[in-house]
């Protein structure tokens, strides 16, 4: 018998594995927040306890939330965007600004981190997976395979989050979250992809549009 634990619920249920635990925390934090011990062994122990049901598949929904951090200690995102302009001037030209907006930020996240990143996945250079991604969307022009895209855009999102956390301290993980998606030309970019790949007749990138952004993102006008 075996058993995992979901952050994309419509993945699981597509997939139907034997038992399955769907929690409701960001991409990257199956287990909730980091360095909180007691809260990812609930998580674990509810996770072992569906090893018990005598047959499935089974899909049940972790019942608590990631915890809040006191607000008078969290971080807030050092980097001030500048409001978006939809549509107006090429996505290369706003992509690019706010990638060198953002380049000292994630120089500091390298340090205070001792080197480790998260990026590296893609084989291109981040600059350069960003104006093949802005050249994809200004001509209208969007892959029919994810092969090239989804490293692209995992590498991507980890420089922005990386760069938004760069200060030292505890940091709301929602409202970085809330921030990307809502403050960021790439956020906004990815969004189009991910409406685009809804609507397409593969599979295989249905499945990627679920997993490329949050679906109450996608679902705002």
């Amino acid at each position: 018998m075996t058993t995992g634990i979901s952050l994309v619920r419509e993945n699981t249920e597509s997939m139907q594995p034997p038992r399955a635990l769907w929690v409701p925390f960001p991409l990257g934090r199956p287990l909730g927040k980091a360095g909180d011990a007691s809260f990812q062994n609930q998580v674990i122990h509810h996770g072992l306890e569906l090893l018990s049901r005598p047959e499935g598949p089974v899909l049940e929904d972790f019942p608590l939330d990631v915890p809040r951090t006191d607000q008078e200690v969290l971080q807030v995102c050092p980097v001030s965007f500048p409001p978006k302009q939809p549509g107006k001037g090429a996505w290369e030209a706003r992509l690019l600004a706010e990638f060198n907006l953002l380049q000292p930020w994630y120089q500091l996240s390298l340090r205070r981190r001792k080197g480790r990143t998260l990026v590296g996945i893609a084989p291109e250079p981040l600059e350069e997976n960003l104006k093949q991604l802005a050249s994809l969307l200004d001509t209208a022009n969007l892959p029919q395979t994810i092969d090239w895209l989804k490293p692209a855009t995992d590498d991507l999102k980890a420089f922005y989050i990386e760069a938004m956390t760069a200060q030292p301290g505890q940091y709301d993980a929602a409202e970085i979250t809330s921030q990307f998606w809502q403050a960021t030309e790439l956020g906004a970019a990815l969004i189009v992809i991910c409406k685009h790949f809804q609507n397409a007749e593969a599979n295989q990138l249905k499945l990627f549009a679920r997993i490329l952004a949050p679906r109450e993102v996608v679902s705002t006008p």
